[in-house]
């Protein structure tokens, strides 16, 4: 088909939706699954706890350790992906976690816990970033906090979904002699298996290797990238060193982490919080999905509102402030509404803040850079929101009895992240209008 066939705005209309349909909703079915995996801890802690005599703490600790593992393996994977290609990659990862999942059922004191989390983070470690990184080879600039947005809606959705179904899972108790927990992560993780070997026949690596896209639509999509790529980024080609004394990097980082400790704490600790009203197992799975339900909403809205406005800075911070607000309200909540009111304005800043960000971060660094860039900021907002974050809040759980005092800490680090990022965003506007005086 030749170039005069089709109208600019009709070709790159055309491609980008065949590009969207083809990979968007099976990423977000992966990651979906990604996210169940992570949140179902959560739920089966309401039985497993009692059976393995975990304290909050000892469970926090537990928890905590899929994150440090998660952050050792992140770098590593993701260039391990650059060089061996999406398809096989994510698939290797898929098929990986999953069977570890399935193997949550096998633990049977909290040693065997901590060794499975740990063993579970670094199966797990690199599809997110992966995603995000394989999405950046398919996706021009305009397209992306929308699409991230989307993507990464599978967060809020995989607890609003899993909530319910975790719970319900919980039902099994007893059957073939199984605890409701050990069913949990069996049904749980199968799926990931399969999904993991449909990676295989569904992703294209690059979209120069496209069958499933017109030579023109191959063409112009590859010619719109190069394009793209070549304008000068804040972050060029850099050592891995020198990426992590990068000011942008390091901060983007920090930045990552407190949407992440939001997010991590809350879907750890989040379904005990609500229980603690007195709520059946049920109740609680059907309360927990209300806020995550609402975020999924608003998440994609913010994103295609910054796609349409072009401001990524103020659309990454305004949310942490949200964040860091609902956290705080947590501490005046006395009853369930209130409660959810206050954990649902944390979980929106946490969940809307992502597409925007994303978008911001890929469009600063270089095409050297990206692949360990992306899983270096992931890896590291991960080890601290996640890893550290999460034990804070169980010991001060242990040592107050207050879930709502352990969260100040993870608001005072959205609100830190939220001043950061406007400051960076203006250092760089400073940096490029020095370089185009000297230029």
């Amino acid at each position: 088909m030749s170039a005069t066939e089709h109208p600019p705005q009709s070709l790159e209309h055309a491609t980008m939706r065949r590009v969207i349909l083809r990979l968007v909703p099976f990423l977000m079915l992966c990651y979906f699954f990604a996210l169940l995996d992570r949140v179902n801890v959560g739920f089966a802690a309401l039985q497993m706890n009692k059976d393995l005599g975990l304290t909050p703490a000892m469970f926090g600790f537990a928890a905590s350790l899929f994150f440090v593992s998660y952050f050792l393996v992140e770098v590593p994977s993701n260039l391990a992906l650059q060089r061996v290609g999406a398809r096989r990659w994510i698939a290797r990862i898929m098929i990986t976690w999953g069977l570890i999942t399935m193997g949550m059922a096998l633990v049977t004191g909290p040693y065997s816990l901590y060794a499975m989390r740990f063993i579970l983070g670094a199966a797990e470690a690199g599809f997110f970033p992966g995603a995000i990184l394989y999405l950046t080879y398919w996706l021009p600039n305009a397209y992306r906090a929308r699409i991230l947005a989307t993507f990464t809606v599978s967060i809020p959705l995989a607890t609003f979904l899993g909530s319910p179904l975790s719970v319900a899972l919980l039902e099994l108790d007893g059957l073939l002699g199984l605890r409701g927990w050990q069913w949990l992560f069996l049904l749980e993780g199968l799926p990931t298996v399969l999904l993991g070997i449909a990676c295989l026949f569904v992703l294209t690596d690059r979209p120069r290797d496209a069958a499933w896209l017109s030579g023109t639509q191959r063409d112009w999509l590859v010619g719109r990238l190069a394009e793209e790529g070549a304008h000068r980024k804040p972050v060029g080609h850099l050592s891995l060193w020198q990426l992590a004394c990068n000011k942008y990097f390091v901060t983007m980082a920090l930045v990552c982490a407190g949407a992440s400790a939001t997010g991590s704490t809350l879907s750890v600790w989040q379904p005990q919080i609500i229980k603690a009203f007195g709520l059946t197992n049920l109740q609680t799975g059907f309360v927990n999905s209300i806020p995550y339900g609402i975020a999924t909403v608003l998440m994609i809205l913010w994103g295609r509102h910054s796609d349409r406005s072009g401001e990524r800075t103020w659309h990454t911070a305004i949310p942490l402030l949200l964040a860091a607000f609902g956290l705080c309200y947590l501490n005046l909540s006395g009853g369930l509404v209130t409660t959810i009111m206050a954990v649902s304005c944390a979980l929106v800043g946490a969940y809307a803040f992502k597409g925007p960000f994303w978008a911001l971060s890929a469009g600063w660094l270089s095409a050297g850079t990206l692949a360990a860039g992306l899983a270096g900021i992931n890896a590291i907002a991960n080890l601290i929101g996640g890893g550290l974050m999460v034990n804070v809040v169980g010991l001060v759980k242990e040592a107050t009895g207050s879930f709502a005092l352990g969260m100040l800490p993870v608001a005072a680090l959205d609100a830190a992240a939220a001043l950061s990022v406007v400051m960076i965003s203006r250092a760089h506007a400073r940096d490029a209008r020095t370089a185009a005086a000297a230029a």
